[in-house]
């Protein structure tokens, strides 16, 4: 019997560099659930803003370098989020915590009518419509008289005071409820930033992330592999609404007060995420962690300009978009090939002899 070549293929996305990334990240997630041990509560404050940019930035992106969904609205959802976690405490008499997760609820719910009307819309069209829809609903919950209207509301004392966690974080860590709060909302808010990269990179990973490449590449053709366009689209936007809900919550939880303006600022929840994705790398699991950091650092070192501090950023913007359109972590991971969330899948191994592998060949079996 002559030896005959057996192929053996196995798909791989994992790479060296993501495999020793894993185990940083672990470390890295495993120093920042005991920064309460070593951190002052400013540091603690920080780091949940800096956390909260980047649920709201990686929720972004999946609708836009994803879903091709350009999405200039989103403060619709952070604000119906917080407003909806504000109502279940004043009028229904929730604790903030579980009132968070049917704040992310409520922003699925604002999605289903905000995708009905917008999907009809393409392009800059879909931009223009999600802006005037985040508006239309501000100015109606401005108008929620048991709210405070116009003016805005603060949550009760004894709520913020008796929320659910902080008794016991306070005698851990030996602090007032303020502090225990500041404690309790950073560990939500990094929480909710590692589920939200984690189910991203899993959907990525999936058939449904790769149908979800295909939509966003060319929409007529990825129908005629089967793909179902409007589908995809609709749960990745339900998804953004949900997650992006979930962090208008959790954010003014921790402000425990709030107004229509603020709520639905379109530069605090719109502008500032999308040069985050932008400046990180637009389409990148990574990009938007690096744009974060960046943004933070610019945030803190032009804050003393005034109105300079937007201008500003957005020429740096501009100059990002001009000399690397794909952003800084792009234009590191195409000089260097590093890829630490890596989701283009790769063929690996290659023929083997069947006199390797069959024990009557006399291998290492025989």
């Amino acid at each position: 019997m002559t030896d005959a070549s057996l192929t053996r293929w196995k798909v791989e996305t994992r790479t060296r560099s993501s495999s020793v990334f894993a185990i940083v990240a672990a470390l890295i997630i495993l120093l920042a659930f005991a920064a309460p041990l070593f951190a002052s509560r400013s540091v603690l404050q920080d780091l949940f803003f800096i956390l909260t940019m980047l649920v709201l930035a990686q929720n972004w992106n999946l609708l836009a370098g994803y879903a091709g969904l350009v999405s200039v609205g989103q403060q619709a959802f952070v604000g119906f989020g917080a407003y909806a976690m504000f109502a279940l405490v004043i009028l229904a008499g929730l604790d903030p915590l579980p009132s968070i997760l049917l704040a992310g609820v409520a922003g699925a719910l604002l999605a289903v009518p905000t995708a009905f009307f917008l999907f009809r819309l393409q392009g800059a069209y879909f931009a223009i419509g999600s802006w005037v829809i985040a508006e239309v609903v501000r100015l109606a919950l401005a108008q929620w008289k048991m709210l405070g209207g116009g003016t805005g509301t603060s949550l009760p004392r004894e709520a913020t005071r008796d929320m659910w966690g902080l008794k016991p974080i306070g005698d851990l860590f030996g602090v007032k409820s303020s502090g225990a709060s500041d404690i309790l909302t950073y560990w939500l808010a990094l929480l909710l930033a590692i589920v939200t990269i984690g189910l991203v990179y899993r959907l990525l990973r999936s058939k449904q992330g790769l149908g979800l490449a295909a939509v966003r590449d060319n929409q007529e053709a990825a129908r005629s592999v089967g793909v179902d366009a409007r589908r995809m689209k609709t749960l990745v936007y339900l998804a953004a609404g949900f997650g992006t809900g979930l962090c208008g919550a959790l954010i003014y939880v921790q402000k425990a007060r709030i107004s229509p303006d603020a709520a639905f600022s379109v530069v605090d929840f719109t502008a500032y995420v999308i040069f985050i994705v932008v400046i990180g790398g637009i389409g990148t699991i990574e990009g938007p962690v690096v744009g974060v950091i960046v943004f933070f650092v610019l945030r803190n070192i032009l804050a003393d300009y005034g109105s300079w501090y937007l201008l500003i950023l957005g020429l740096i913007g501009i100059a990002i978009m001009l000399f690397a359109p794909r952003g800084l972590w792009g234009l590191f991971a195409e000089r260097t090939g590093i890829q630490l969330f890596p989701i283009r899948r790769r063929l690996t191994g290659g023929p083997v002899s069947s006199s390797k592998s069959d024990p009557s060949k006399g291998g290492p079996h025989g």
